[in-house]
């Protein structure tokens, strides 16, 4: 009997269960296509390098999993916590009719499992179709080739996701029959009549803290938006500001709305104002913790996401540009005085050799596996450092970024080098006069302050010989392939100022002699694969080599990571905020039946109610989304200061992805909240 009233309960209460069923198959879904991603491996054909770089996602998945299960298991609790509240009349009604509180904690078991059974269900099945597009998500990511795709089924995602999902239903249960257990008659008959009580009253007090919230956030945005070089001290100073801030505008805001509109009267009086302003006044008053986590947790959505999506694009955006050869083979050159007692005997006497001398003794002829390649040198000397170079600007180059190595001895090359290498890149060549010099550097940040130094007339001392910049800024150029703009600087001079300057680096910059993916390969492993006699030789040098396709995996399987990673988080926290607030509107909707009836007796028509209806839960979703957006003009800043160091990006089209991702889940739990709440306000009471 029990059994069989649970199931006409969950029939007849169907769209009670809407935004909790939505959730549970949400839920269940996103938690199995993350977690099988390990499965994707299987059909995907993926280099070595991005199998460990998926493997590393694996891994970092699984182990947000059980961050986001408690996650899960909160919005399951907070939701089935609106259910039971719903009902409480209904079982106030059973418990008058003779019914133990056994008995209906027997009932809502069952409606639990049964639902949970359904969501369950229908929740990995949207699970497993949505992972054979992630299947294809991943293979894009990744820049796989797909030709061996079979249809991917994860029987480790599938056992992990009932697990975890099993566990937090249980805890429901145990929580439902706790609820129940200390219900008492009275209360449960007269639920739908019990209000929240309201906290904040007072207008002056109101305008009061909306001032001190303006203040907290104006310094925590100070803070984050100054000298970013010295954040690492002030972040926790930044974070513990924007909460507080945060904290006091929902605390504020009712009053402070309240009184803004009643000064206005022909808004204020206008169709049902009044009564909408008295409801948000009421909800966010008793809300204002919810109201500032949900706020904080659509800031991290639209930061992390934002931020995932734009480094993607940006650690991709420059590849071709910066990685024009196969390899570069760099190591130290002429190792002695002081820093000789850091090498060993061998690393020493290698070093006095160029790169090609030093593979060549390994047993590679340079001349077979390379087609193409130009070999060069840096120069270095500790009478001219980075102060030097920045002797016109040094104070305020050192207050605003401390933690420069000015001892350090800048970098020197010879034109005619730097030319070889730029004739190989196919870049700009420059030329010389005797007296002049250019600065190379494709580093944005450090580009500023050498433009800045450039601009005040900074002079490069060699050999007792001055020279002046040929340029007023910095030009565009680099040496090692890169998967990002990294050079910080490099001094070109005239072949003739840097006789007797001792060498710092070799470099050896190649294109592999291979005319198939093959030949390319085998090159590529003979040269980068640290198994075999390549290991033994590093133990013996200094010698080091960046090739192209490492590079190429590292940031595309980097970037894979980092996206994943993001729309994890993402959607969770949005389904999270959405959730909450949904559930919040429902459950007022529910305790204010009477109200909506009462306009009803009075005259009001239905449209006009649904308007209401819709402009306060319009208003409640919009206040803490609005904020987040506030707070993630300073956040996104911040990431695109960050994003530049990888190099320049645009994150815009991130952005608009992000509101994109936004209004379709966000926007949808407004909607059902809307539309069910319509529902419920029209309920016979």
């Amino acid at each position: 009997m029990s059994f069989s009233l649970s199931l006409k309960n969950v029939a007849k209460s169907f769209k009670d269960y809407t935004i909790y069923f939505l959730t549970l198959v949400f839920g269940v879904a996103i938690f199995y296509i993350f977690n099988s991603m390990d499965s994707q491996q299987a059909v995907i054909e993926l280099s070595s390098s991005k199998q460990d770089m998926l493997t590393l996602m694996n891994s970092t998945l699984g182990y947000l999993s059980v961050f986001i299960s408690f996650v899960l298991g909160f919005l399951i609790v907070y939701a089935n916590n609106f259910l039971i509240k719903r009902r409480k009349k209904e079982f106030g009604i059973y418990m008058t009719l003779g019914m133990g509180k056994g008995k209906i904690s027997k009932i809502l078991l069952f409606e639990t499992i049964v639902v949970g059974l359904l969501s369950l269900g229908v929740g990995l099945l949207v699970g497993i179709l949505g992972s054979q597009f992630m299947s294809l998500l991943v293979a894009k990511m990744f820049e796989a080739n797909m030709n061996e795709y079979t249809f991917v089924f994860s029987s480790a995602a599938l056992v992990k996701t009932c697990l975890y999902f099993g566990i937090i239903y249980l805890c429901v249960m145990i929580f439902n029959t706790f609820v129940i257990s200390k219900c008492k008659l009275i209360n449960l008959l007269n639920a739908n009549r019990k209000n929240e009580k309201i906290r904040v009253k007072n207008p002056i007090v109101s305008i009061m803290l909306f001032i001190l919230s303006i203040t907290s956030l104006y310094f925590a945005y100070k803070t984050v938006l100054g000298n970013v070089d010295t954040l690492d001290d002030e972040i926790l100073k930044a974070i513990i500001l924007g909460c507080i801030g945060t904290i006091l505008f929902f605390a504020s805001l009712s009053g402070f709305i309240l009184r803004l509109v009643q000064t206005n009267k022909r808004i204020y009086l206008k169709n049902l104002n009044v009564f909408v302003l008295r409801q948000i006044h009421s909800k966010i008053n008793t809300t204002i913790m919810s109201m500032s986590v949900i706020c904080i947790l659509l800031f991290l959505t639209i930061c992390i996401f934002s931020s995932a999506l734009s480094l993607n694009n940006v650690m991709k955006k420059d590849l071709k540009e910066l990685t024009p050869v196969d390899i570069t083979a760099y190591k130290l050159r002429d190792i002695k005085g002081e820093n000789a007692t850091e090498y060993s005997k061998e690393e020493i006497e290698d070093s006095k050799l160029t790169v090609k001398e030093t593979l060549e003794n390994m047993g590679y002829n340079v001349d077979e596996i390379f087609k193409e390649y130009v070999e060069t040198n840096e120069y270095a000397t500790n009478d001219y450092t980075m102060e030097d170079f920045f002797s016109p600007v040094y104070e305020e180059v050192k207050k605003n970024f401390p933690y420069l190595l000015f001892d350090s001895a800048e970098s020197l090359m010879k034109v005619s080098d730097y030319n070889k290498i730029a004739r190989l890149y196919g870049k700009e060549e420059y030329t010389l006069n005797s007296d002049e010099y250019i600065m190379l550097c494709d580093y944005e940040k450090m580009k500023e302050l050498r433009d800045m130094s450039i601009k005040a007339g900074t002079k490069v001392i060699i050999n007792g010989k001055e020279y002046k910049s040929k340029y007023d800024e910095c030009q565009d150029g680099f040496v090692i392939i890169s998967s990002n703009h990294t050079n910080a600087g490099i001094i070109l001079l005239p072949d003739a100022a840097l006789d007797g300057v001792d060498i710092q680096r070799s470099y050896l910059n190649a294109r592999y002699n291979s005319s198939t993916d093959e030949e390319y390969q085998k090159i590529e492993n003979s040269l980068t694969d640290t198994s075999g006699n390549l290991e033994e030789f590093y133990n013996k040098t200094t010698l080091n080599a960046l090739s192209k396709q490492t590079i190429y995996d590292a940031s595309v399987g980097l970037s894979a990571v980092v996206t994943f990673i993001g729309l994890y988080l993402g959607i969770i926290f949005l389904i999270t905020s959405a959730v909450i607030l949904a559930l919040k509107e429902l459950s007022d909707s529910s305790d204010n039946k009477q109200r909506y009836a009462i306009l009803r007796k009075i005259g009001t028509d239905e449209k006009m109610i649904n308007r209401a209806l819709l402009l306060q839960i319009g208003i409640f979703f919009m206040m803490p989304l609005f904020l987040a957006i506030v707070h993630s003009c300073a956040g996104l800043k911040l990431v695109k200061i960050v994003l530049d160091t990888f190099g320049s990006t645009n994150i815009f089209p991130s952005i608009l992805v992000t509101a994109l991702f936004i209004i379709v889940i966000y926007g949808g739990y407004f909607i059902a909240t809307y539309l069910c709440s319509k529902a419920i306000i029209k309920e016979d009471n």
